[in-house]
């Protein structure tokens, strides 16, 4: 195989558009779709099963042994929930642990083991972070999921330092998909307005056919997988490409 792409919550929206999309793009290219629920039957695509809010570990510490690509190897930290959204001394405790244990921590545990794995010089390694404008900016309501992903842009920014100092051919962004047309949308406009007060703003960009579909997303970080030396900086928003 000369590409494997493994690419977390890849059973719905953005990470299943992208998976669908590398495995139609060329013949080559391997997917590893980790998430709960599995919706792709393809030749060229391994699924594997995982909460990763509870598993990341083990995932990442068994998984990159089984591939070895020639060419490429590609990590998309897609996986993520908006967690429960309400204001701070309302939250349930366990799903603050669990929106970080997934938004972030897994994010951190599976690029540790991708890098062990692959930033050996004997293919070109690739991570992508699926982030969110949230992150760069506070949301009353959603404060578990501005500071995890303002804490996924960082981790981003530090290993590509990192991969900078060691003079290692890794690639790393952190990719702002936009408003896109997923169970999170769903999630975001049903929520009450004493807890998210722009829930009214959300609605009617659905209403108004303002959210964008997974498949062009997917279809914009694809240029960046293509290309990623014409992408400069750790930050990018799929919106400007």
């Amino acid at each position: 195989m000369k590409s494997v792409f493994f690419i977390t919550g890849s059973s719905k929206g953005i990470g299943k558009a992208l998976a669908e999309a590398i495995l139609a793009e060329n013949g080559k290219n391997y997917v590893v779709g980790i998430s709960r629920s599995n919706s792709i039957k393809h030749e060229r695509f391994d699924f594997v099963e995982a909460d990763l809010s509870r598993d990341a570990e083990e995932v990442a510490i068994q998984i990159f042994k089984q591939y070895q690509p020639s060419e490429k190897a590609v990590l998309v930290n897609n996986a993520g929930t908006l967690g429960h959204t309400a204001y701070i001394g309302e939250l349930d405790n366990k799903k603050i642990q669990q929106a970080f244990q997934l938004n972030i921590t897994a994010p951190a545990v599976l690029m540790n083991e991708f890098i062990r794995a692959y930033d050996h010089g004997k293919v070109e390694p690739l991570i992508l972070n699926i982030s969110s404008g949230a992150g760069k900016y506070a949301v009353d309501g959603w404060s578990g999921y501005c500071a995890s992903k303002s804490a996924l842009d960082m981790l981003s920014h530090a290993a590509a330092l990192e991969a900078g100092k060691k003079g290692s051919s890794l690639k790393v962004f952190s990719i702002s998909p936009g408003v896109v047309d997923t169970e999170m949308q769903s999630e975001i406009r049903s929520t009450d307005q004493k807890d998210f007060s722009r829930v009214q703003y959300f609605q009617q960009l659905k209403k108004e056919g303002g959210l964008a579909s997974p498949e062009a997303v997917a279809g914009q970080i694809l240029k960046l997988i293509n290309n990623p030396d014409s992408f400069e900086g750790v930050l990018q928003d799929v919106r400007e490409f």
